[in-house]
């Protein structure tokens, strides 16, 4: 369902380069990654808006909870958040490719909004692809959230929302102004692409970030 695929074996392949770096300050992981313009990211032609400051570095997350490679790259992108640095500020934007990924996209913001991403973003993978359940009308999704302990009249009046269909227009709108082409996927202060790579992808954005710092 995504526009690209990404290989399982780069998983394997960038857990390596992740564990060499984890304790390594961001400038030397940028000495050690050395990314290539064009070949690990790119450099979007015209600005993508950002909601940080300026003080703070902002690092979007591109995913699709139907995407198997984003439930793979999940753990390591949460591991990689709760040691960023705190002039890092994270946001995860679920994508649109059609409008078949809309219910899911209410569903991150309806979480989002009613601070349940903590309890239940990672469950949502897990039900899709470790139970195969099929979360993508709003009705499953519904259901499903009330089963999780959820009020569901109250889950139902968020995720039905304007507010949250604001929400989701915007974050096909900043889909496109990243030109995201498949997930998972990291943007960079609004001037950078990094395709997905396995835990790699946090490797390249981690020398992005550092050269970002040094300018």
């Amino acid at each position: 369902m995504q526009r690209r695929d990404f290989s399982r074996s780069l998983l394997a392949a960038g857990g390596t380069a992740v564990a060499l770096s984890a304790g390594l300050p961001l400038s030397a992981q940028a000495q050690r990654v050395a990314p290539k313009e064009g070949t690990d990211y790119t450099r979007l032609a015209r600005p993508a808006p950002v909601v940080s400051p300026p003080s703070q570095v902002e690092v979007v997350e591109f995913f699709a909870y139907t995407c198997i490679h984003c439930f793979n790259f999940e753990p390591v992108f949460e591991e990689w958040i709760q040691k960023k640095p705190s002039f890092v500020t994270v946001r995860r934007m679920p994508v649109a490719f059609s409008q078949a990924f809309v219910p899911m996209q209410r569903l991150y913001f309806a979480l989002e909004s009613m601070d349940l991403v903590g309890k239940l973003h990672t469950k949502a993978f897990s039900a899709i692809h470790v139970e195969r359940q099929r979360l993508t009308t709003a009705d499953a999704i519904i259901d499903w959230v009330a089963k999780q302990g959820v009020d569901r009249a109250k889950f139902a009046e968020v995720y039905n929302s304007a507010a949250t269909g604001t929400k989701a227009q915007q974050a096909a709108q900043l889909q496109e102004a990243y030109a995201v082409e498949g997930t998972p996927a990291l943007g960079v202060a609004g001037k950078f692409y990094v395709p997905g790579q396995g835990p790699r992808t946090l490797v390249v954005a981690n020398a992005l970030i550092a050269d970002l710092r040094k300018a």
